[in-house]
């Protein structure tokens, strides 16, 4: 034990001091790493800790590590790098704990939405970062969200809607409108056209509506919240009747 470590200590002045020498510098490097290795020094076993949704694949391949390499060959701050250009990775720890593992630990990002643009879909978190748009089934019921510039705005709307118990369970997607607003696409095929400004408001009044009047229930094909006094509504072909008697008060 005691050889190796002067070896190591040794090795690490060659390379400081003798930078002419730098083959020589990892020729010795490499025998102590490999007689390291011999004496128990070596990789047995890698444990990844925060793992959710990063492919064990890429993983695998970008620590390029095996069991029974030299642990003193790993370098931490390299995979440490390397794992944090993932896409699902937000931040990683890697650490050698000897004699014989490699501890990863990671920050993986949430994947929020569904974001449709130029023929694909892809995942995004909240910062609109895009995670994946490959085997994107685990996240089929995520909201999809359309529009050139919609990931930087929909962590807000997302946020709105889910403070509303219910609603988002009904919605299947959400355009970005101009520039400045939002529309509501149902799974029943009800469009809700939101307000540039209090759209936080606007939802609110519209649950209202559904707690007074199962107004989201009704056969209709959309309803404008662009005006803070007021709702509008278009029903379906015949039926008008149909919405007016199913009125219980007059929220809207």
């Amino acid at each position: 034990m005691t050889v190796i470590i002067v070896l190591l200590i040794w090795t690490g002045s060659w390379v400081f001091l003798g930078g002419a020498a730098a083959r020589s510098g990892i020729w010795v490097r490499h025998q102590v790493y490999e007689l390291a290795g011999h004496v128990g020094f070596s990789v047995e076993n890698i444990l990844v800790e925060g793992r959710m949704h990063s492919d064990p694949d890429v993983l695998r391949a970008v620590l390029n590590v095996e069991r029974g390499d030299p642990i003193f060959a790993f370098d931490p701050k390299d995979a440490r790098d390397l794992l944090e250009r993932i896409s699902w990775v937000r931040e990683a720890h890697v650490e050698r704990r000897l004699p014989d593992t490699i501890y990863i630990g990671l920050i993986e990002r949430e994947p929020m939405a569904l974001w449709q643009s130029k023929g694909k879909i892809r995942v995004i978190d909240p910062e609109g970062v895009t995670l994946t748009d490959l085997k994107i089934a685990p996240y089929k019921d995520l909201i999809i969200i359309v529009g050139e510039d919609a990931p930087k705005h929909a962590a807000e709307l997302i946020g709105m809607i889910s403070a509303e118990p219910g609603l988002n369970d009904k919605i299947e997607a959400a355009t970005w409108v101009g520039e400045r607003r939002w529309d509501l696409k149902f799974k029943n095929g009800l469009t809700v056209k939101l307000p540039e400004k209090d759209t936080g408001l606007a939802l609110r009044r519209l649950m209202q509506a559904q707690e007074a009047d199962h107004l989201l229930e009704k056969d209709l094909t959309s309803i404008d919240m662009r005006e803070n006094d007021r709702i509008i509504v278009r029903t379906k072909p015949g039926a008008v009747q149909d919405y007016k008697a199913g009125l219980k008060g007059n929220n809207i």
